[in-house]
């Protein structure tokens, strides 16, 4: 294989894993890829520290937040520039096995068609816990995404390679030919739903969504999750979903209302012992989701979270 991969990590103020997922990619056994970091305005010191450590590589140095999207739409501006074939981008928290690339791009080669190729992938926690293994949205159920085979001891249950109905950001092995044709990530999400709608966008226009489980990571996903939601993560998964359900399926709004009323109720629940204004948090931050899309139409970044 003599295609050439740009790997695109993007980092901001976790600079100990993206250290830790630059040394495990540059331990992959396949033969022609590029490391590239996208550090979206780091102030704990990143840019300065990977630099130091890994001054082979390429850093583009973003200067703000640009979120998930922007940040990883910077680097694949980049990558095209540079000729690359195919682009990963790869989340810093996680951990690849040496063989993984090797495998996405020899599952991307094998059809014409497949734009974008996933992976097995295990909670770094608990190495032989399965956190995604293909994704499925549901349209009809207000966009209800999941993980198949989460949380799921690896009894070899998902090991048959095969078609997704989405590909997780986490992980993501795209043809420079798929970017071409439907384009980048939209930046409107800022943060979630920019991958669903990704693979969304992808599928419209023909092109395949292939879960490869023998290319295989770990992934840091999970651990903080037992403090609570952030205010971040509550707020934009409410919002970006009413986005990405009024782009591709607005006749399914209603179960989309309804959804995020469950999306709430769990995220009051997750606080419950830790005060009564934790508790309610979730409702102003969902009020402020839905207020911000529907009355003044703002999408992007939002400060003050």
């Amino acid at each position: 294989m003599n295609k050439m991969v740009y790997i695109i990590i993007l980092n901001w103020n976790g600079v100990s894993d993206t250290m830790q997922c630059i040394e495990s990619c540059k331990r992959l056994h396949y033969s022609d890829f590029r490391i590239l970091v996208v550090d979206n305005g780091s102030s704990d010191g990143s840019e300065e520290m990977i630099r130091k450590q890994f001054p082979d590589i390429y850093l583009i140095q973003t200067g703000t937040n640009l979120g998930f999207a922007g940040g990883n739409n910077l680097g694949i501006r980049y990558a095209q520039k540079q000729g690359a074939d195919y682009i990963w981008l790869l989340n810093n928290d996680t951990i690849v096995d040496e063989k993984c690339l090797d495998y996405l791009v020899r599952a991307a080669e094998a059809e014409p068609a497949r734009g974008m190729v996933g992976n097995k992938i295990y909670y770094h926690h608990a190495p032989e816990t399965i956190w995604f293994a293909g994704g499925k949205v549901d349209l009809e159920k207000g966009g209800l995404t999941h993980h198949t085979g989460k949380d799921c001891r690896d009894n070899g249950s998902y090991d048959t390679p095969g078609p997704a109905g989405y590909i997780t950001g986490c992980s993501v092995l795209v043809k420079k030919e798929m970017v071409e044709d439907i384009g980048l990530l939209d930046d409107n999400y800022f943060l979630y739903f920019e991958d669903v709608d990704w693979s969304l966008r992808a599928a419209q226009k023909g092109w395949k969504l292939f879960y490869e489980p023998k290319a295989r990571l770990w992934h840091r996903e999970g651990a903080h999750r037992k403090q609570g939601y952030s205010d971040t993560f509550m707020y934009y998964s409410i919002r970006n979903r009413l986005y990405f359900m009024k782009r591709f399926a607005p006749q399914w709004m209603w179960p989309c209302h309804l959804l995020q009323l469950k999306t709430l109720l769990f995220f009051m629940k997750t606080a419950l012992g830790q005060g009564f204004s934790a508790v309610l948090r979730p409702l102003k931050l969902g009020a402020l989701g839905y207020a911000d899309f529907y009355l003044f139409k703002k999408m992007g970044v939002r400060q003050g979270l």
